[in-house]
Parts: structure tokens; C-alpha cells; sequence
């Protein structure tokens, strides 16, 4: 682990100059000529990123944001053709809401962009807690969205509409159970598809091939005899019957991308990424990645992985800068607030008080703002605590200028990024002592 690896995530947020003119331009999502323009200024952003040596670009996976705060429904047409603009940097998406996926589907997407990337490509999963699409779009496996159990974090409309606290969290208990067992079936079906010649699987929602117990027996190919020659060993038994299927093509990583879990606290979530060697990306304050990353390095050394302190893992965090900690501040308020209010605390996943929105947000743990000296010291602080491998760095372009985002991209990667490297090597020399 050498060096700090940087990504950077947008968070594509269709621009408004206040809450006024984004009721104005309601469904402000659905507003072509704004995301037809921020679809293509990304590229400044993503060509920009790829010439400064920053690790990896992505953006995320939302549906129906008719709001305006996440739109992006396809993320993985967007790494496509960014991969085609780019030389260097890595693509992805963090991550794919497994549980709402065909998995091999997702397994079959994935590979093709590893191959047009060359290996340049990563592959992120997340468990989908947005409710409104997770529960349309999952709807043919059941899965519903789910909310950390332990967060017991519940909002003013929730108590209003007549759920008791006790009521809610046996629902949020059985929601995350749902989601955790439809996720982790998908999560080994793309996994075999990805390391394996040809794979059968048997589960409670899916049978690979299907029917799984006479396999599929009107296949024209094997009844000609041509996948039994020109096939995957084992696809075809003696009778004829398809009894696994290879899918293709395999990625062009071996023995596939690397993957990326987003967690918020969950230690179930961050075991799972340490059970399969995935990196886990933590969506928390310092004080919480602590002691999820003891989770983590248990959870892998008992499936015969060692990773180091921070090593194969990921810290998230917004960062602001400003040549002065007032101009940082008024970034954030310019930038990151609107969606902080009417997004993040009003999906009562974020603690407010007093109607206090911004006080939240800065005290959140997840933002750091101010002059370059004050972020590279803060973050180094917090790398001496958890000296992590790779820092997701999101943005919310397009609200957030182009030239602002390449801009706090530019400054982390000259001014911060050598910083944290020393802070790393320290770590791994004490480590090696």
C-alpha cells in the first residue's frame, strides 16, 4: 500500500440557485437542457481527473429523482463512454443496488466495461436504502429498502403517520433482512459468473438453469451436439440437458474488478466485503470507521485474507476549500446544503436540531471545509487514526461548478495527497516493525 489512491464520485444534482427556482423548474429531473448540459460538462471534469493521476471516477446508481438530487439511472452507459475519454484513471459506479439487479446481468455489464476500459474499471455495490425506487425496481425478487437497524434515527413524517418507534424498527429488522439475503444470492451469482468456466446455482429466488432439476432440456445446440464441442465443459450432461451456464465473456481483470461495498455503520455489511476481500467504503466519521475496520480485518483474516491497518479499505468525505474558512463555508452553503436539507435530513438519516441544517452538516464528520492548511491537517488527523488506502471524495456537480470541482481536485491532489502518503508509510513501517 504505497500510496493513497483517490476517487472522485459525482453526485449528479441538477443545479438550481435556491430552493425558489428549483420549485420553478419542477420536476426539475425531468428538465432536459439541464442535464443534457451537465451530462457533458462531466466530461471536463472526468478528462481533468484522468490528466491529474487521481485513482478512479464514477458517479452513483438513483432512479425517478424527480427532484433533481441524484439523477443517475445508468451509470453504467456513463462509465462506457467515459472509459473511451480517458488514459489512466479507473471508472466504476458506487455502487449497483444489487438487490434490484439481475445479477448476471450486472456480471455481463461489468466485464464489458473492464474490457473497453482495458482493466481500467472497478465495480461498486450498495444494499439500497431509497425506498422509492428500491422497492419498484426490486419488486420481482421482494426486496424492499432498507435502513440501518441499529440507527433507530426516525423522522417527523414517519411518527406522524401513525408508526410506533417499536413498530418501526420491527419493520426496519425484517426490511434489512430481506434486502441482506436477496443482496448476498445476487452478490454470488455475479461472483460465479465473473470466476467461473460455466456455474449452476440453487437458491430461494433463483434457479441456474432453470428448471434447476431437469436443467433446460429443449436447448437446439446441445441436442446438435455443438456445445457439448464447443462449450464449457459441463454445461451439457449426457442426456443432452443444459445443467450450467458460462457466461461471457469473462472479465479482463483476473480474476475480476475490483469491488467496492458502501457501508453506513452496518457491521454485517462490512464483514460480508471482508468475507469476499471486497473494499469496504465507509460513509461515516472517523470515530465509527474505527471499530468497523477491526470488523473488517477479522471478518477477512477468517476467510484467509490479511490486510494491514486501512490497507484495501475506503474513507468517504466532502470536502470544501477555500482561501479562507469563510469562503470554504459559503461553498457548502452554495453547493452542498440544499441537498444536505432537502435530501440527506429529510430522509431522517441525518441528525438535525432546531431546524440547524448547516450546524448538522458541518458537524456531520463527513464534511471538512476551510483553507488548504486546515483540510490537509484535519485529514491527516484522521489518517493517523485510520490510515485508509483509498478516500472517495464526493461532489454534487452540477450544482457544484465544473471548475470548482477540478479545481478542490487539483489542490487535494498537490497540496494534501502527499501528506496523507506520509501518514500511510508511517503506518505501514510501524506495521512492519
Amino acid at each position: 500500500m504505497p500510496e493513497l489512491k483517490p476517487m472522485s464520485i459525482i453526485y449528479p444534482v441538477m443545479p438550481a440557485k435556491d430552493e425558489a427556482e428549483r420549485a420553478a423548474l419542477r420536476p426539475i429531473g425531468r428538465n432536459r437542457d439541464l442535464y443534457h448540459a451537465a451530462i457533458h460538462g462531466a466530461i471536463d471534469i472526468v478528462k481533468a481527473a484522468d490528466e491529474m493521476g487521481i485513482w478512479g471516477i464514477g458517479t452513483i446508481e438513483h432512479h425517478f429523482w424527480s427532484e433533481g438530487y441524484e439523477v443517475a439511472p445508468a451509470p453504467g452507459a456513463i462509465q462506457a463512454y467515459w472509459a473511451a475519454l480517458t488514459k489512466r484513471i479507473n471508472v466504476g459506479v458506487l455502487g449497483y443496488v444489487m438487490a434490484t439487479h439481475n445479477p448476471i446481468r450486472v456480471a455481463e455489464e461489468t466485464a464489458v466495461i473492464n474490457h473497453l476500459a482495458r482493466g481500467r474499471s472497478f465495480v461498486g455495490l450498495a444494499r439500497g436504502y431509497q425506498s422509492r425506487w428500491t422497492n419498484v425496481m426490486g419488486q420481482h425478487f421482494g426486496t424492499r429498502a432498507t435502513k440501518s437497524p441499529s440507527a433507530a434515527v426516525y423522522n417527523a413524517a414517519t411518527q406522524a403517520a401513525g408508526f410506533s418507534q417499536a413498530t418501526q424498527v420491527e419493520k426496519d429488522l425484517n426490511d434489512d433482512k430481506l434486502n441482506r439475503e436477496i443482496f448476498e444470492d445476487h452478490v454470488e451469482i455475479m461472483l460465479k459468473a465473473w470466476t467461473q468456466e460455466s456455474f449452476d446455482h440453487n437458491s430461494k429466488r433463483w434457479q441456474v438453469p432453470y428448471p434447476y432439476e431437469t436443467g433446460v432440456t429443449d436447448w437446439p445446440l446441445a441436442r446438435a451436439g455443438v456445445t457439448q464441442k464447443f462449450g464449457a465443459p459441463g454445461e451439457v450432461d449426457a442426456d443432452g440437458n443444459t445443467r450450467r451456464v458460462a457466461v461471457a465473456p469473462a472479465p479482463y481483470t483476473r480474476p475480476h474488478p475490483p469491488v467496492f461495498l458502501s457501508g453506513s455503520g452496518s457491521p454485517e455489511t462490512i464483514a460480508f466485503a471482508g468475507k469476499h476481500g471486497f473494499v469496504p467504503t465507509y460513509f461515516t466519521n472517523i470515530q465509527s470507521a474505527g471499530p468497523l475496520a477491526d470488523v473488517y480485518r477479522k471478518a477477512a483474516a477468517q476467510h484467509g485474507r490479511a490486510f494491514g491497518p486501512g490497507q484495501n479499505q475506503c474513507m468517504v468525505r466532502w470536502i470544501e476549500i477555500g482561501r479562507t474558512r469563510e469562503e470554504a463555508l459559503q461553498r457548502i452553503k452554495d453547493y452542498d446544503l440544499d441537498i444536505w436539507k432537502n435530501f440527506y435530513a429529510a430522509m431522517g438519516r441525518r441528525k438535525v436540531e432546531n431546524d440547524d441544517y448547516l450546524g448538522s452538516l458541518v458537524n456531520s464528520g463527513l464534511f471538512l471545509y476551510g483553507t488548504v492548511d486546515e483540510v490537509r491537517q484535519a485529514l491527516i488527523e484522521q489518517w493517523r487514526v485510520f490510515p485508509a488506502e483509498y478516500i472517495t471524495l464526493i461532489n454534487h456537480y452540477a450544482q457544484t461548478p465544473s471548475a470548482v470541482v477540478i479545481e478542490t481536485l487539483d489542490t487535494f491532489q498537490r497540496e494534501i495527497k502527499p501528506a496523507l502518503d506520509e501518514v500511510i508509510h508511517a503506518a505501514n513501517r510501524q506495521a512492519a516493525e
